[in-house]
């Protein structure tokens, strides 16, 4: 058996096992270790538990990551970013589900590179708000790549994972052919999702004969996985009103949804739960915005956990910058959200938020091995990030000059997109 010990520097490259030991594991859906290890075979979590119950297996070679008495925590997600383009649905039409986020991401985006770290492990990308529907999202892992065909997740079936953005309220209004008011996006949303229901009707009347089946419609195609089940709404909504709007909408038709921004989530949290729908929350820690998000409050988290919602935050990447994710489950515990629940809202919370809980999320054996190692308390605003790992590869090590540039931001970090606001206009389609 050969070991190799690392202290402050991480390994050049991933052998295929890992011990990590030293330091305090927080599995997130179990009890946290203060002395703890987890090794890792193969991309995968293979044990974990106290640092001194490690039974190191015979003949094999593995690499040992001192933590230094820091802490080893799940890879953070992000279940709305917009890293490496956001364009999605054009000017033509205010539904648009056929587009794919997926063929306008630039991978090479150092936007890549700043989540990694910060510890994020999983993305879902998503297409902009200027739409009542800009198109499919879909639901990456960090590893290094050279195209984004090297990050996407795949189904059970080979297909590629991901999510259809919706949205409502201000964003999606402008001139014919989009709505001018909610009432009429509500329409235009609710004709759609007839189209679709019709469109699945004309397909099984058909059965195997070909002659009889309508012309494939790939829009239409995309609204039958959502009614289907097969596929989440991921909604863009932030009054009140918008979003009773949106649980009308998804009672009416059967779609399961997720809840993003819910800026006024707070003031209808009952009603949310009574849904049974989860809710992914912005947060926005100094003035400015738009208008419907006047309301915004840190107590959000709180009010709709308290009401028995499953919660998590994001990014909204470059609203909030991925190296700073931490801080916003922070503001929420500064506002009365419990540890817990905090922890839980960017690992397990949102990994199944995207269907992925059972294979991200959380330290358990047989999960994919997304770690993140952090110098102290993922809360504290001291902490730093020393090393994450994507299925068992180290992605960031601040140990390296050229990662630690990506960490601390400066000259040569890179900038390829220019960041946006929220009352930013762009040329290619509407705001976030």
């Amino acid at each position: 058996m050969l070991v190799i010990a690392l202290s402050a520097a991480i390994a050049a490259s991933s052998p295929a096992a890992t011990l990590f030991t030293n330091g305090k594991v927080i599995p997130v859906t179990g009890p946290e270790i203060d002395d703890g290890h987890v090794f890792v075979e193969n991309g995968r979590i293979v044990s974990v538990g106290e640092a001194d119950a490690f039974a190191a297996p015979k003949a094999m070679e593995y690499d040992v990551i001192d933590l230094q008495g820091g802490v080893l925590m799940p890879g953070l997600i992000c279940t709305h970013s917009h890293i490496g383009g956001w364009g999605g649905g054009d000017g033509t039409a205010p539904i648009q589900p056929e587009t794919r986020i997926l063929d306008a991401i630039d991978v090479q985006d150092p936007g890549f590179r700043r989540a990694v770290a910060g510890g994020l492990t999983t993305l879902n990308i998503m297409p902009g708000s200027g739409h009542l529907c800009s198109g499919q999202t879909v639901y990456v892992k960090l590893r290094e790549a050279d195209t984004i065909d090297d990050q996407v997740i795949r189904t059970a079936s080979g297909g590629i994972a991901g999510g259809l953005k919706m949205a409502n309220g201000t964003n999606p209004q402008r001139n014919p052919p989009f709505p001018g008011t909610r009432g009429k996006a509500a329409a235009l949303v609710r004709q759609q999702f007839i189209a679709a229901q019709e469109y699945m009707d004309r397909i099984e009347r058909a059965g195997d004969d070909m002659d009889k089946r309508p012309d494939r419609d790939l829009g239409l195609e995309i609204m039958a996985e959502v009614l289907r089940g097969e596929r989440v709404v991921h909604h863009h909504t932030h009054r009140h009103d918008d979003i009773m709007t949106v649980l009308r909408l998804a009672k009416e038709f059967g779609f399961r949804v997720v809840l993003h921004h819910v800026s006024d989530g707070w003031k209808v949290a009952d009603e949310i739960a009574a849904a049974g729908v989860p809710c992914s929350i912005i947060v926005v820690d100094s003035p400015g915005g738009k208008q419907e998000a006047i309301d915004i409050d840190f107590k959000t988290g709180r009010v709709l956990a308290e009401a028995g919602v499953s919660i998590a935050y994001h990014t909204d990447d470059w609203i909030t910058d991925s190296r700073y994710f931490l801080r916003s489950p922070a503001m929420g515990i500064r506002a009365g959200l419990d540890r817990t629940t905090a922890l839980r809202s960017v690992t397990i919370n949102a990994a199944e938020m995207l269907d992925l809980g059972d294979r991200t999320g959380s330290i358990e054996i047989g999960k994919d091995a997304d770690l993140v190692w952090l110098s102290g308390d993922p809360f504290s605003v001291y902490t730093t990030v020393h090393g994450t790992w994507v299925e068992g590869d180290r992605v960031f090590d601040r140990t390296d000059q050229e990662d630690l540039l990506f960490a601390q931001g400066g000259w040569g970090a890179g900038n390829a997109e220019r960041p946006y606001m929220c009352c930013e206009e762009h040329q290619s389609g509407g705001n976030q």
